[in-house]
């Protein structure tokens, strides 16, 4: 196979164009194309009137050597490459060890989904503990909060199967390197689960929360076929570590049950908002450093006009869907601010996974037809800057502002909310205009500078209307700004060695995914996912060697 880069259409293209393009680009006659698939298709708006295709295809010819000599000089052409997966180990061999134990995860969002998937497809029967609930009772209880404001701590938008990223726009892209094509196997294995085979090739792929919801449970099911076992509300409360000649080493988990799993292997993905087990893990005295993060607010406009901001005339083709938008200003006081998790054509929601606290986040459906689009509008924290002196700072930096955003939205669960305009002109809002705001249970109208740090609010005063020279139109008087959002990733990095991705200093732990400082997104965290999870397989085979 080949795999060919930069075949470029027009939006509109009939089905006959594609081949014949391929047959144009490597002059080859119409007999010697033996077939190809789509790869990756993307799309060029910056004209809107003339919005282009973009393919990369594997492609199936006669004579493929002779193609590769004659068109060498051809940057865009090249052998396709092998994306299939490879097992490191094999699994049921060392599973028949009689000093065998079997790995735990801790945490099924996609990072621990895709680590449980992985250690179970080798045959390795992990334990993943679970502090929340299944995917369907988690609804239950988050759409619960959402209308009744009776927020469960333990089972919420944070917290249960599928973890955070299961009420998202579940936007599966990412740009982090991945030379072993695991991103691929992430994609695979979603779509056997459920997810639409697109997203195997679309630039931007997303499945949307009900689509998740299903894709988790048929996962479980696969992962329980292969000899993995699932707890839930099995809340990992401590964890022990031996002091040996070689250093220190997990020996095995608590649960708040009292229960106690031995185990020399545990995948820690307890995503980003599991602070009372961050705490635990640096009272055991796990390595834990402070990392930056962002702040800021989710800001809605109506979808129809970013469609036509981005898309111009072609706003509304079934082939781009509801537009999305990158933004990103470098204000005078030295801040950088951007959007984030950007959710087309979705909503706002609340993200609170503790009491007295006001969190928000961003979802979407598969659909993305809501009304308004919304995303994060952040500023970039340090803390060097902003939070110095402990590792866990960071989260007391944010347990802070969502206390404020609590008190300022009434005390009820309502977030403080404001209007574009008059964010930056300096005065309270008292009344929506005609971007009616999609967060629930509601937002009361306040002056949102009132909980932001001075720099924050400084940098964002500025990037708004800079925004607007981005995405003319941006900058809208009463497009609605939403607080807070404090989990754009996580507060702290729980460092790993390079070589072996154990816990710097403790053996047998290892971190894993957004909580652990090692992802941004579902992608990354499926990706890393896999990582660990290989890591694991070949630091039981090296124990057994």
């Amino acid at each position: 196979m080949l795999r060919l880069n930069e075949v470029k259409l027009p939006l509109d293209h009939s089905e006959e164009q594609l081949p014949a393009a391929i047959l144009a680009r490597l002059a080859i006659p119409a007999a010697d194309l033996r077939g190809f698939t789509i790869y990756k298709r993307s799309y060029d708006a910056r004209k809107k009137s003339a919005i282009v295709l973009i393919y990369s295809l594997d492609v199936d010819v006669a004579n493929e050597a002779e193609v590769l000599q004659r068109l060498h000089h051809d940057v865009h052409l090249m052998p396709s490459p092998d994306t299939g997966y490879k097992y490191v180990a094999d699994g049921q061999a060392l599973a028949a060890h009689p000093d065998f134990q079997r790995p735990v995860v801790i945490g099924i969002g996609p990072c621990g989904l895709l680590a449980a998937l992985i250690l179970a497809q080798m045959g390795l029967r992990p334990i993943i503990l679970e502090r929340g609930k299944i995917v369907r009772e988690r609804t239950v209880d988050t759409f619960g909060f959402w209308r009744q404001r009776k927020l469960n701590p333990e089972s919420n938008v944070q917290f249960g199967e599928g973890g955070a990223g299961t009420f998202s726009d579940g936007k599966l892209y990412s740009q982090i390197k991945d030379p072993k094509h695991y991103g691929r196997k992430v994609l695979n294995e979603f779509v056997k689960a459920g997810a639409p085979e697109e997203i195997i090739y679309v630039s931007k792929p997303h499945i949307g929360t009900f689509r998740l919801v299903k894709m988790v449970e048929s996962m479980r099911e696969n992962i329980e076929a292969l000899g993995g076992e699932y707890r839930f509300n099995s809340k990992v409360t401590d964890i022990e570590i031996e002091e040996t000649a070689d250093g220190r080493q997990v020996r095995g988990l608590t649960l708040e049950s009292g229960e106690k799993i031995a185990t020399s292997h545990v995948v820690l993905a307890i995503g980003h908002s599991a602070r009372d087990t961050f705490e635990m893990l640096y009272e055991r005295g796990v390595y834990i450093e402070a990392k930056p993060f962002s702040i800021g607010f989710r800001v809605e406009h109506p979808q129809s006009l970013i469609d036509t901001c981005r898309f111009g005339p072609n706003a509304g083709h079934p082939i781009l869907g509801a537009a999305d938008y990158k933004l990103v200003h470098h204000a005078s006081n030295g801040r950088a601010v951007y959007s984030f998790c950007m959710c087309p054509g979705g909503t706002v929601v609340a993200a609170a996974s503790e009491p007295g606290r006001v969190v928000t986040n961003g979802m979407s459906q598969y659909s993305r037809n809501e009304r308004n689009a919304n995303s994060a509008i952040v500023v970039s924290i340090s803390p060097e800057v902003d939070y110095p002196g402990h590792p866990l700072a960071g989260i007391a930096f944010q347990r802070d502002l969502e206390e404020k955003a609590f008190h300022l939205g009434g005390g009820t669960y309502n977030a403080p909310g404001q209007l574009m305009g008059d964010f930056v002109a300096g005065r309270a809002s008292t009344d929506f205009g005609a971007v009616v705001p999609s967060y629930k249970p509601g937002i009361t109208l306040t002056d949102l500078a009132q909980i932001l740090p001075e720099f924050a609010v400084t940098a964002l005063r500025e990037a708004f209307p800079a925004f607007d020279k981005q995405l003319k139109g941006y900058f809208k008087h009463d497009a609605v700004l939403t607080g807070l959002e404090t989990r754009t990733s996580s507060p702290i990095r729980i460092k790993r060695r390079d070589d072996t991705l154990q816990s710097l200093n403790t053996k047998g732990l290892f971190p894993a995914g957004e909580g652990a400082g090692y992802a941004g997104g579902i992608l990354s965290a499926g990706v890393d996912g896999i990582k660990v999870a290989e890591a694991v397989a070949l630091s039981l085979a090296a124990q057994q060697a």
